[in-house]
């Protein structure tokens, strides 16, 4: 059966604010070439609101009016294939509206996201939904409740094997054999695979969402506050799981956290989003070390100490003028791994 073409996309319209500066990544290999580049990526949302009688505008309905929220506007950055790049800003600095705009969870308002794919170099932003699905087997996504990601209603083995069934991919034999493999992979039994989501803990769960995004074999993972819902203990393993993969299946991961000593942790390159842009980026032990923007530090003011006699005295975003919390200027080069 002949279906017929995709609509040709829109072209983007351009933001009204100038864009974040454009941060310069370079590999030491020659050869290597980013697998992901993001370059003005902007992403609003229009909010309407009642308003009184004497701010109503012309042409809109009475009693309403409505305004743009701009949750991403000008990101730009490149990722290479086995980094790792965590995003950090505070709640609704855009971290997570951002990542889902790269994986088309969200249409973008305008902007690039150039994914290099099995079959080359293809523009996330403007392909139809029919010519994403074969890309989802290349990107897949953590998220971060283990409770409400998984389906109550289906067995372990159901959830894990769902990503299987849609691409069409395997006999029920072979998804079987798969499932098992992925699922002692990460750290469970093979006979968990028939059981329900409620008879394990928040671990365990996220365990299972892990092995549910892996068993596509992707090229590029979204985690989404992967951990932000474990205990420490938790974390840990689970964190450490996430790069024995990582080293296993040369897999490239966008680490969105509020944590920053889960992304010191795990991430190579760290970018620090406020309002939407990216105030500054750099790898992450220079971030740490050595942060240049004043937002960073107000973050970085707000970790505590271990020592738990020592007074924390976090500096406020308030204090910051408005020419302080515009972008660095200056580019962070980022090194291949």
């Amino acid at each position: 059966m002949n279906h017929p073409a995709p609509p040709t996309p829109p072209t983007p319209s351009t933001p009204s604010t100038p864009s974040a500066p454009l941060t310069n990544l370079t590999s030491p290999n020659a050869q290597a070439q980013p697998l992901l580049e993001v370059r003005n990526l902007c992403k609003h949302f229009t909010i309407k609101a009642k308003a009184k009688a004497k701010d109503n505008i012309k042409g809109k309905k009475k009693g309403q009016m409505s305004s743009i929220l701009k949750a991403v506007d000008g990101v730009s950055f490149d990722l290479y294939p086995g980094q790792t790049l965590g995003i950090v800003g505070e709640s609704g600095s855009g971290k997570t509206t951002c990542a889902r705009c790269v994986l088309r969870a969200l249409d973008p308002t305008c902007g690039t996201v150039r994914f290099r794919s099995a079959g080359g170099l293809v523009d996330l932003a403007q392909l139809h939904p029919r010519q994403l699905k074969p890309l989802r087997q290349e990107m897949q996504m953590i998220f971060q409740d283990p409770f409400s990601s998984l389906n109550p209603r289906m067995t372990v083995g159901d959830i894990i094997a769902e990503p299987l069934v849609i691409h069409r991919m395997g006999s029920r034999a072979q998804r079987a054999q798969r499932v098992v493999a992925m699922l002692e992979r990460v750290g469970m039994q093979a006979n968990h695979m028939y059981r329900y989501p409620h008879a394990f803990s928040g671990g365990q769960r996220q365990r299972i969402g892990i092995a549910r995004a892996l068993i596509m074999k992707p090229k590029l993972i979204v985690a989404d506050e992967a951990v932000s819902a474990l205990d420490v203990s938790v974390q840990a393993k689970v964190l450490e799981l996430l790069q024995e993969l990582q080293q296993e299946m040369n897999l490239t991961y966008i680490f969105v956290s509020h944590d920053l000593s889960v992304v010191r942790e795990v991430c190579d390159h760290v970018a620090v989003m406020y309002k939407g842009r990216i105030m500054e980026m750099a790898p992450a032990a220079q971030l740490y070390t050595n942060p240049e923007h004043a937002y960073t530090k107000v973050l970085m003011s707000a970790i505590p100490h271990p020592d738990p006699d020592r007074k924390l005295k976090p500096l406020r975003v308030t204090d910051l003028t408005p020419q302080q919390l515009e972008p660095l200027t200056s580019t962070s080069a980022i090194s291949q791994v």
